[in-house]
């Protein structure tokens, strides 16, 4: 799949699941992601700091098998050389990854999404050829405890300066996913509001009928 195709399913989606296996509330990361697909998520990330790179790259195979015939987006986190290894559809780069300019040129069809926490942030990776910029963290999260969460309303600052699709994430559950997406979110990001629910397909439904009709 060519770039242009990627960006148009990308647009089309709606919930954005990054599943974690430590995230998992004891099932296992493919399980968490058979579940999530049922429920018709569109995107998924990968997310895993601390697998060696061979038992990676055998999930990431695992992921793409799966999300191809489910017609969703497989996207790694942090890890282009593997993204690229399982034909995966995009990598998500943070701040002290390779740079967005250098994967561009690297990876020219695939999406590159990029983590963003400051206006600044989000418009130079717009202009170093992000697809999408992700704006975050929104609410206080386990993900990244360390991290200043930003609030509602850095997505109201920040989302009008840019002409490329954004997500937002941290803390987003169902009870306050109503205050991203009456600020203009179409593409919230979670983890653990779906990858530690009791019933994954079930929370994941949830989360999309508030995307879908606020």
């Amino acid at each position: 799949m060519d770039r242009a195709r990627r960006l148009a399913a990308f647009e089309q989606a709606d919930l954005y699941v990054v599943i974690t296996g430590s995230f998992c509330a004891g099932r296992t990361s493919l399980e968490v992601l058979e579940q999530t697909l049922t429920a018709g998520v569109k995107i998924i990330q990968l997310r895993e700091k601390d697998l060696e790179d061979r038992v990676l790259y055998e999930l990431a195979l695992a992921y793409r098998k799966l999300t191809a015939a489910a017609g969703a987006l497989f996207i790694i986190d942090d890890r282009l050389d593997l993204a690229l290894a399982a034909a995966a559809d995009g990598v998500h780069l943070g701040q002290t990854d390779l740079p967005v300019a250098a994967a561009r040129r690297v990876a020219p069809d695939l999406i590159l999404g990029s983590s963003t926490h400051s206006l600044k942030e989000a418009l130079e990776a717009q202009e170093t050829g992000a697809s999408y910029v992700n704006i975050g963290p929104i609410f206080p999260t386990a993900t990244k405890p360390q991290a200043v969460s930003l609030g509602v309303e850095a997505l109201r600052r920040i989302a009008p300066q840019l002409q490329i699709p954004w997500t937002t994430m941290g803390g987003i559950n169902l009870s306050n996913i109503a205050r991203v997406v009456a600020a203009g979110a179409r593409h919230p990001a979670v983890m653990s509001a779906v990858t530690a629910a009791p019933d994954v397909a079930t929370a994941a439904r949830a989360l999309r009928e508030a995307i879908l009709s606020p």
